[in-house]
């Protein structure tokens, strides 16, 4: 492995990627300039327009760039907004652009100057991967699995693949100074890791059962311009269903109905009309009931959220970004925010220190810090839910649950609360901002 240390952020050797998703595309882009050769490894081939894959199951379903991670993304790829836009991905004010029932009732419409981007996954991944494209030193491997890493003593040394072919496939070996996993939340980096020798990371994991169903609809000429986002939370513990309506690309909306374990919904149409049905509030519905379906409902069980810690214990070579790092409860919309985020991270580690040990360490920092505060809020919230396992437990967490129903109740009534708890959910400032004087008094005095 080539020397290391900050003073050496020169150009030097290989850095091999896995998973070409909107997280490995990004950790590519981020190494551009410091590493001579990156390789992307992809077990999927790409559609030549936007187009689902295989290999992104979740990518039927709702997403959404909070204002954090919409900013971090304009940091590593300027101008990519004004191409997106031009595709029809929305920018939706919250909480003005928003129909949007919180546990304590409804929020108030305001102009904040935070918003999220709405479209569909294909659209994001495709825009973000031409643009990746143009870059001279990174090279994509499609239809070509990982097998397992290769490593000594001092770390990970590369990886081994197949590429797919009609004869069973051809193996290899791509020798590398840094691995980085953006497999995404079925990573199998644990796994390989033990059957190199190396201790897997410490993980936290909390799982409350989620589970939703998606699915287009075209935007009916008569639907009020005023609404162009619905969010029907969750209330714990006796309302565990949740609804959203997106507004994307090609005049559609993309509605969302799901639950925690217990109240997931049943497969196909008539599970989907039912959960409708079972929302807090008849809205998302009634807007429903006069729209023209734009394709088939999809189901999907994401699975426990989980945090794997390699910034504690991880060999030198490897840096883990997006989900196969830290994977939410989607409800919270915090995915693909924090792994715009991770590659911003990354991208200034290997700037300060090049790819060789102190950059790969101080990236294994900074991802984690990034998603940091998106899994304290989600964990927490998860463990509102009798359902739930695993999480954060004891009397801090309960305390913590009774002073954010306060801050709720009063963000319900009060814009400059409001503003804060917003500015908190969509990563532009630390949870400890509902502690500043101008929010804890007014929520210690109540609505």
């Amino acid at each position: 492995m080539a020397s290391s240390g900050s003073a050496n952020t020169g150009r030097y050797g290989t850095a091999v990627v896995i998973g070409g998703g909107l997280a490995g595309c990004l950790a590519a882009w981020a190494l551009r300039g410091k590493a001579r050769r990156i390789v992307v490894v992809e077990r999927d081939r790409y559609p030549q327009q936007p187009g689902f894959r295989p290999g992104t199951p979740q990518g039927h379903h709702a997403h959404l760039l909070l204002e954090g991670g919409r900013r971090a993304l304009e940091d590593l790829l300027p101008g990519i907004g004004a191409e997106l836009d031009a595709r029809e991905a929305r920018l939706v004010d919250v909480p003005r652009g928003m129909s949007w029932l919180s546990s304590a009732g409804w929020m108030p419409r305001f102009h904040s100057g935070l918003a999220f981007l709405s479209c569909t996954r294909p659209v994001l991944d495709h825009t973000v991967l031409e643009r990746v494209r143009t870059e001279p030193s990174i090279e994509f491997l499609e239809g070509t699995a990982v097998l397992g890493v290769l490593g000594d003593d001092e770390g990970l040394t590369g990886v081994r693949v197949r590429t797919k072919g009609a004869d069973g496939g051809t193996e290899t070996e791509i020798h590398a100074e840094l691995v980085v996993d953006a497999s995404g939340r079925s990573s199998a980096m644990p796994d390989w890791l033990a059957e190199a020798g190396f201790a897997r990371a410490p993980e936290e994991r909390v799982d409350p059962g989620v589970a939703y169903a998606s699915r287009l609809y075209h935007r009916p000429a008569d639907a009020d311009p005023d609404m162009p986002a619905v969010y029907l939370q969750t209330k714990a513990p006796d309302q565990p269903r949740f609804g959203v309506l997106l507004p994307v690309e090609g005049d559609r909306w993309l509605v969302t109905v799901g639950g925690m374990r217990g109240a997931e919904p049943a497969p196909g149409e008539a599970g989907f009309a039912a959960g409708l049905e079972q929302l807090r509030d008849p809205l998302l519905r009634d807007l429903v009931a006069g729209a023209e379906p734009a394709g088939e409902v999809r189901g999907f069980r994401p699975g426990p959220g989980v945090r794997r810690h390699y910034e504690r214990r991880s060999p030198d070579g490897l840096v883990v970004v997006g989900d196969a790092a830290c994977t939410f409860n989607p409800v919270y919309g915090q995915g693909i925010s924090t792994a715009v985020l991770g590659a911003r991270a990354l991208r200034d580690a290997v700037r300060a220190h090049g790819i060789g040990r102190a950059g790969a360490q101080e990236a294994r920092r900074g991802i984690a810090a990034a998603a940091a505060d998106a899994w304290l809020m989600s964990s927490s919230e998860d463990v509102r839910f009798p359902t739930t396992t695993g999480g954060p437990a004891g009397a801090a967490v309960r305390i913590q649950h009774r002073y954010l129903d306060r801050v709720i109740a009063r963000a319900a009534v009060d814009e400059s609360v409001c503003l804060a708890f917003v500015a908190v959910m969509g990563l532009t400032r630390p949870p400890t901002t509902l502690f500043h004087p101008k929010v804890l008094w007014p929520v210690l005095r109540g609505a």
